[in-house]
């Protein structure tokens, strides 16, 4: 009875829901023929590669230049996909019929993004029904559902992130629910889905460990302790159980990890990568003013010209994968310390957004698609104060307009501006009613006045990216790529403060 409690409470939806379910919807449905990414390509030809090739041949094939480099489970997945995809046209999956674009491949591959976005949607009605305060709960619910991340990500662009991030917030749900085990199952699930979301393993580890593993004096439950074990461990060996015994599995970590990227994305993912290489350009430029300064030549080219490759600092040490790591690890040690101490359920989902935060951060190559691994989770802490309301509004406008420059053609740049300020405002301003604080100091006051100035700077910045390439087209091609440089820079400038704020909120709270 209360699993099918649980089943009627998620699938029977009160008008409000509907609505928005028919008319996000509709608003997909009419994407369709827009602007798709190279991703829509790749993850075609993962279908064919699953449909056409025995699982032994999956992590080899080269026929295209777009191979399988995500988990086990999610090439399970495409080629769960790929059975119905055959019987609607057999070309989709034809593992030659490269850069097929037949309608019959753009309504297949749009519509199977809506379909399993449903697991999302599932997630977020579900945390409605079991909150304290469901009215503030179904405003954070549906901004999560209707996120203009996952509409320029996944409905343009083309991905699967509302699928993935909704088996993660079914996790997270659990872990409210106080359902450990089953939190702890979903997310070894959702990292053989796609590695990406190792970010965030180090706060699962300590918060299960620490708040399901051992009793509150510290001492080992062998019970609980060995369940758990059994539950990841059985998820990994479906996962890679396969591979492992075809001895395949150092050919598909080699897929999964190449280490032969630069620091930095082709557009620098705003970051404290973003500012330190900015920093560099301005050194650079300010060469002659400084004197004896020492110039590297060859990164003279290399961090402003929009290329995929090695990022080498002009004026600045060149930073190293090692580098990355080290502080990404110490910054996220500070923050399990703290949730050692205290592991409960938003200590636990303050401390993981933080560790998706400090891995966007300091990562090594790290996109700016990786954004959403912070504003998700942190959506969930919305609410939980004004100060932490500022960190999500700060965090959400910046990361948000970071994606923007995904979206280049001229016809989606009207949709990305409005869908986003629309969804601002019917989220944004009830949040606010909600937990507004006047504040309470001067310091508090001038703060509050310049992250103002900034969030209204978004709109001199938007004018900017969109008439600056026409004004300059036949002028300086040198210039080409300022305004993705600027968009980044002032994005990591929020992004880098947000982080600071949601530190310092956490640490010290």
């Amino acid at each position: 009875m209360p699993k099918l409690s649980l089943w009627r409470s998620v699938i029977h939806l009160e008008p409000a829901e509907w609505d928005i379910l028919i008319v996000s919807t509709c608003l997909k449905l009419l994407l369709f023929p827009a602007y798709r990414s190279t991703d829509f390509e790749v993850h075609r030809n993962w279908l064919s590669i699953t449909h056409s090739l025995p699982i032994s041949k999956w992590y080899y094939d080269t026929t295209s230049e777009w191979t399988l480099d995500y988990p086990p489970f999610f090439a399970y997945f495409e080629k769960l996909m790929s059975i119905p995809a055959y019987f609607i046209d057999p070309r989709i999956v034809d593992l030659n019929n490269l850069n097929y674009a037949a309608w019959s491949v753009v309504a297949y591959q749009r519509t199977t993004v809506i379909l399993t976005e449903l697991v999302l949607g599932a997630a977020v009605l579900r945390f409605i029904r079991g909150a304290t305060d469901p009215t503030t709960q179904r405003i954070i619910s549906a901004s999560l559902f209707l996120h203009p991340g996952f509409l320029i990500i996944d409905h343009i662009h083309f991905q699967y992130n509302g699928f993935m991030f909704g088996i993660l917030l079914w996790s997270i749900l659990m872990a409210r629910n106080d359902n450990k085990l089953a939190s702890g199952f979903l997310f070894a699930v959702l990292l053989n889905f796609k590695h990406i979301y190792m970010y965030l393993a180090p706060a699962y580890f300590i918060y299960l460990l620490r708040s399901f593993c051992l009793s509150p004096s510290g001492a080992l439950l062998p019970a609980r302790f060995i369940a758990l074990a059994n539950a990841v461990i059985l998820v990994f060996l479906v996962s890679l159980g396969p591979f492992l015994l075809m001895g395949q599995l150092p050919q598909l970590l080699s897929r999964l990890f190449p280490f032969t990227r630069g620091l930095n994305h082709a557009y620098w993912a705003p970051n404290a990568w973003a500012l330190v290489t900015a920093a560099d350009r301005v050194l650079l430029k300010c060469k002659s003013a400084l004197g004896s300064l020492a110039v590297n030549s060859s990164g003279v080219a290399s961090t402003s010209r929009g290329l995929v490759g090695d990022t080498v600092f002009a004026v600045i040490p060149n930073v190293k994968p090692i580098h990355t790591f080290i502080i990404t690890i110490a910054f996220q040690a500070i923050y399990l310390v703290k949730l050692w101490r205290t592991p409960t359920y938003k200590s636990f989902l303050t401390a993981l957004t933080l560790c998706g935060y400090t891995s966007f951060m300091f990562g090594w190559h790290v996109h700016e698609k990786a954004i959403l691994l912070v504003l998700v989770p942190l959506s969930l802490l919305a609410a939980e104060n004004h100060a932490y309301f500022r960190t999500f509004l700060l965090a959400s406008v910046a990361g948000i307009f970071s994606l923007f420059p995904l979206l280049f053609t001229a016809p989606e740049t009207l949709i990305k501006v409005i869908y986003s300020v629309t969804w601002a405002i019917f989220i944004f301003i009830p949040l606010h009613r909600r937990v507004y604080e006047f504040p309470r100091s001067l310091p508090f006051v001038i703060i509050d006045g310049l992250e103002k100035l900034y969030l209204a700077g978004f709109i001199l910045l938007q004018a900017f990216v969109t008439f600056f390439p026409v004004a300059t087209r036949q002028s300086s091609a040198s210039l080409e790529f300022l305004p993705l440089m600027l968009t980044s820079v002032y994005c990591s400038v929020g992004l880098v403060w947000a982080f600071l704020r949601l530190s310092v909120l956490y640490l010290r709270g």
